[in-house]
């Protein structure tokens, strides 16, 4: 098992939560220590894809710690208990207006700005309906700034969703060690696929 001290957040795509648990369980074999983190929306809402509550207990039972799930619990992630890395998966299109724009006001945009004021790396594996569309800009601007990398990326259905983009949560575990190193795992742009 690898040293190392991670955080793992997730942002409201309900429909790849499933996915993102799988990661997420994957991430709890291979790394030492991991704080899971979610915004205020996943933590009250339930959907067709599941029960909030149950999501949570869920994260808590693979990480074997309590949620993180206010930006009053985020805020030291920062100076008082710091991350080796956070990953945001999935990281919907309005976290990464938010992370864009400098926007703090969920518990995982807290724990990114936390996280980024002491120089470490935060990975992004995007789950967005407008990757293409309203949110392209901001990943674009998120492409250029420092100490940020994404998962690799392409149009997980294509002919029905032409704008969506899904980074393929398998290579968040290549990505972290890419970007341990400061760099950005490539390809970054995958093939379209009609699902991913």
């Amino acid at each position: 098992m690898e040293q190392l001290n991670m955080g793992f957040a997730f942002c409201g795509s309900f429909c790849t939560m499933h996915r993102a648990l799988d990661a997420l369980e994957d991430a709890a074999g291979r790394y030492t220590r991991i704080v899971p983190i979610v915004s205020e929306r996943v933590a009250a809402t339930d959907t067709r894809f599941g029960n909030a509550h149950d999501f949570m207990r869920e994260m808590e039972r693979i990480c074997r710690r309590r949620v993180i799930a206010t930006v009053e619990q985020a805020e030291p992630l920062g100076p008082k208990e710091p991350l080796d890395i956070l990953v945001i998966c999935p990281c919907t299109g309005n976290t990464l207006g938010k992370l864009a724009g400098g926007v703090t006001d969920s518990a995982v945009t807290m724990a990114a700005k936390a996280h980024l004021r002491n120089g470490r790396p935060v990975v992004l594996a995007i789950a967005t309906n407008d990757g293409l569309g309203g949110a392209a800009a901001n990943i674009g601007a998120l492409l250029a700034r420092k100490n940020i990398y994404f998962v690799p990326f392409g149009q997980d259905d294509c002919k029905n969703k032409p704008t969506s983009l899904v980074s393929d949560f398998s290579l968040i575990p290549q990505t972290v060690r890419a970007a341990l190193q400061g760099e950005q795992l490539q390809p970054l742009l995958l093939p379209a696929s009609e699902k991913r």
